[in-house]
């Protein structure tokens, strides 16, 4: 089965695609201040022009998203609007931005920050517990991004585009606290793409969006290949399983501001279903 170009819109840089359960639509985001949803049964798709870049989000049990963006600031948004702002900002982030965010069991958010441009400090992650605190819990990322958790909830996989890394730690449900970081996947971009977005499947394999080498490549959970999935793009950014029964796979993809004749695809929404089964993302249970 190939990859079905489904939406077309003109997106820098898709990313976070998730899939909302209440709802039974898709959205994903463009980081530069977009956020998009598409009705998988009826074909039909809208997008909101947001107040100021965001680089994820998360659903909470009412189905609102909470939005993570510039300078450390969170926000609930709902019906086409900001209802309530959870964190101003954080101070020592200023300039800063988000980038992808995943929502942990207990309903926690674990959430990357890409640092301000020019700055000499590395980007990392937090923790934003559901009291609203935030504690940064990883430091020395250069370029956050993907997240996603074991099916059984003991390991979070954390990805550094600019190393071309996946780490792996052991996560611990009671706490939130992650330890023993260690090295998943160490990749050539040349030959493989730079990793972007990840998400892992209901068998425990990950799921990785290469930019740069037109695909997405399934790992098993020792690190070894397993397949590649190739796409009509080499500007593949991010995906998720969707659908009733979490087999649908949606892929983002980026550069749509700036088409060429050889990349007509840039910026597009794709599905592809693979008979696979994905897992169902967790609620953030921020209180507001």
């Amino acid at each position: 089965m190939e990859p079905e170009m489904i939406v077309d819109y003109v997106c820098y840089t898709g990313e976070n695609p998730l899939w909302h359960p209440i709802e039974k639509l898709l959205y994903w985001i463009d980081t530069r201040a977009q956020l998009y949803w598409f009705d998988p049964s009826t074909g039909e798709h809208a997008s909101y022009d947001m107040d100021q870049r965001h680089g994820g989000f998360t659903i909470q049990p009412d189905g609102s998203l909470l939005l993570f963006r510039e300078n450390g600031n969170v926000a609930l948004w709902r019906d086409g609007e900001v209802i309530e702002t959870i964190i101003e900002e954080i101070p020592e982030e200023r300039g800063a931005r988000f980038n992808d965010v995943i929502a942990d069991p207990e309903g926690r958010v674990f959430c990357g920050m890409l640092p301000a441009e020019g700055s000499s400090k590395p980007g990392g992650l937090y923790r934003l517990d559901p009291d609203r605190t935030s504690t940064r819990v990883v430091d020395d990322i250069q370029l956050t991004n993907g997240l996603a958790f074991t099916p059984d909830h003991t390991g979070l996989y954390y990805t550094d585009t600019k190393v071309n890394r996946i780490y792996f730690f052991d996560y611990d449900r009671a706490t939130g606290a992650l330890s023993n970081q260690r090295i998943f996947s160490e990749t050539v971009p040349e030959k493989d793409g730079m990793p972007d977005g990840m998400t892992v499947d209901s068998e425990g394999y990950v799921w990785s969006a290469r930019v740069g080498t037109s695909c997405l490549i399934r790992y098993a959970p020792d690190g070894s290949e397993e397949r590649r999935v190739d796409f009509p793009t080499p500007q593949v950014t991010s995906l998720i399983f969707g659908g009733d029964d979490l087999t649908d796979i949606y892929v983002t993809t980026r550069g749509g501001h700036d088409k060429e004749p050889r990349d007509n695809f840039a910026g597009a929404l794709f599905q592809i279903n693979l008979g696979i089964k994905g897992l169902p993302e967790f609620y953030s249970r921020i209180s507001v």
